[in-house]
């Protein structure tokens, strides 16, 4: 029987999907900002991230075996059809940071996401929809999501906020749900077929169908890219999605949903503030309110993460 990691060292692990998320949103907001078309980044993200499973699955024994118990469970109908689509929200996410952070900053944009994935993350647990089974709401899981809100408002309250339309944060709001959606779906196909990788692979063959159709349908009305941009960082937004998802589905089935989703909260906020430093956008930035939200969204993930104290009843 294996042994379960630490709480808080699947924290940092939660907090590490949050920051590389951060990373391929600039990086595919980037590509569809400098492109011109948001769907076409999404199609080139996934499609990449695919290239790699293709080539890295026959490469070990582990990645073989569990390819082979991908298909033979497909095949058998011995897992369900609704474990195969968390592509599908990972499109949704691809496309809405291609088509919402060139002009949001990758600060809102995580904004947004946040709520989205801590509502979600809620409502996933408390159905007992993620591998970990039903998590029980208590007070501390309510209060950790309360703040992670809280932390969205400070982000949302200020100037940033006036020169972009209010129903932009639609879409970073839907993509957040997704994420934990999908984060709990690729948690049980890992679970069922044993492999976070063959979890993976499954998330980038689905996003890439999706996507192809959508960008072959696009272009076939309005065209193809007029320019194709130069700098290679933007590229890598595929590389970079098969990490993370690699990762969080083997993390939800010890932090559920929720703690996985608070977790990503942290490394999104702190990544995204530094990146719209480091590498900006072009949106507005205030600094000193979105670093005031990161510490509010950590305070949220300690809330949810520390051992309650044993009373002194409890402990006989």
């Amino acid at each position: 029987m294996r042994q379960r990691p630490p709480v808080l060292l699947s924290a940092l692990g939660a907090v590490s999907v949050g920051a590389m998320t951060a990373v391929q949103a600039r990086m595919n907001g980037g590509l569809g900002s400098e492109s011109g078309d948001g769907i076409f980044a999404a199609f080139v993200s996934f499609g990449s991230g695919l290239i790699i499973l293709v080539v890295l699955a026959p490469v070990t024994s582990a990645g073989r075996a569990a390819m082979g118990r991908l298909f033979a469970g497909v095949r058998e109908r011995r897992i369900p059809s609704w474990m195969l689509l968390g592509g599908l929200a990972g499109a949704l996410t691809t496309v809405t940071q291609g088509l919402t952070v060139g002009l949001l900053g990758v600060s809102l944009f995580t904004v947004g996401v946040v709520a989205g994935q801590t509502v979600g993350g809620l409502v996933l647990d408390r159905a007992g929809y993620g591998p970990a089974g039903v998590v029980p709401v208590t007070m501390r899981r309510v209060g950790g999501g309360a703040l992670a809100l809280v932390a969205v408002a400070v982000g949302l309250v200020g100037s940033a906020v006036v020169s972009v339309p209010w129903w932009m944060l639609t879409l970073p709001f839907l993509a957040g749900a997704g994420i934990a959606w999908q984060q709990a779906t690729n948690g049980r196909l890992r679970q069922r077929v044993e492999s976070a990788f063959a979890a993976t692979f499954v998330n980038f063959l689905g996003g890439t169908v999706i996507l192809g159709v959508a960008a072959a349908i696009h272009i076939a009305f309005v065209g193809p890219p007029a320019v194709l941009p130069t700098n290679p960082w933007l590229y890598l937004g595929g590389a970079t999605g098969v990490v993370y998802i690699f990762v969080s589905a083997g993390l939800v089935r010890y932090t559920g949903v929720l703690l996985l989703g608070l977790g990503s909260v942290v490394g999104l906020l702190a990544t995204s503030v530094v990146l719209d430093v480091a590498w900006p956008t072009g949106a507005d930035l205030d600094v000193p309110r979105a670093l005031i939200a990161v510490v509010v969204a950590l305070v949220a993930v300690l809330v949810v993460v520390m051992p309650r104290r044993r009373r002194a009843t409890d402990r006989g």
